[in-house]
């Protein structure tokens, strides 16, 4: 039987809204309805903004686990376009649909339905997505990922290890000046590549 692909919130109450012992909020005109709710539910201290572990304790992958704690920060920050530190429903709606555009990904790329990518399928990806890169790799990627240890990652490190790929490459070729795959830095920018992408 295949895993659920889906991301799914963790609540108690995902089809209805929040039971707060007064009358819920009502969505303000032109929201998704429940996206609202699913936000207002996951809003335990009831703040209008989620927090990393709010996040993280709504956010399951298909297999049933809890997402990676820096798969959500690394979606935190992306989607954080205040910087308050949380995710107000505005951001929530963003973040919303780069989680279901990476489900739709994810899904493209798990050809044998699996709940999980593994080798083939991570090389796979990547090459479509414009990186060619060593078998190596791919298998460093793999075991850095790799929550189980069973040679595949869950969507939440798929998520992670595809935006890192990017986030890295695209740091790179900011010294890649004459776009040759090379670059001469010295430690100091070396330090700073890598603290600026972490």
């Amino acid at each position: 039987m295949k895993l659920l692909y889906n991301i799914l919130f963790f609540v108690n109450i995902i089809d209805r809204p929040p039971n707060s012992g007064s009358a819920p909020a009502q969505p303000p005109p032109g929201v998704d309805q429940q996206l609202y709710f699913w936000f207002q539910a996951v809003d335990t201290d009831k703040s209008g903004a989620l927090t990393t572990e709010e996040l993280q304790k709504a956010l399951i992958n298909g297999d049933w686990s809890p997402f990676n704690i820096e798969t959500v920060r690394l979606m935190m920050n992306m989607f954080d376009t205040d910087n308050s530190g949380t995710i107000a429903f505005q951001e929530f709606t963003g973040l919303w649909r780069y989680i279901e555009d990476w489900k739709k990904c994810f899904q493209t790329f798990d050809a044998d339905g699996s709940g999980t990518i593994n080798f083939a399928e991570l090389k796979n990806a990547l090459r479509t997505f414009g990186y060619n890169l060593s078998d190596n790799f791919i298998n460093l990627l793999i075991k850095k990922y790799d929550k189980y240890g069973k040679g595949d990652v869950t969507f939440d490190n798929f998520v992670q290890s595809c935006v890192t790929v990017k986030t890295l490459t695209d740091a790179f070729r900011r010294y890649d000046t004459d776009n040759d795959g090379w670059i001469l830095i010295n430690y100091e920018q070396f330090l700073e590549l890598v603290v600026n992408n972490r």
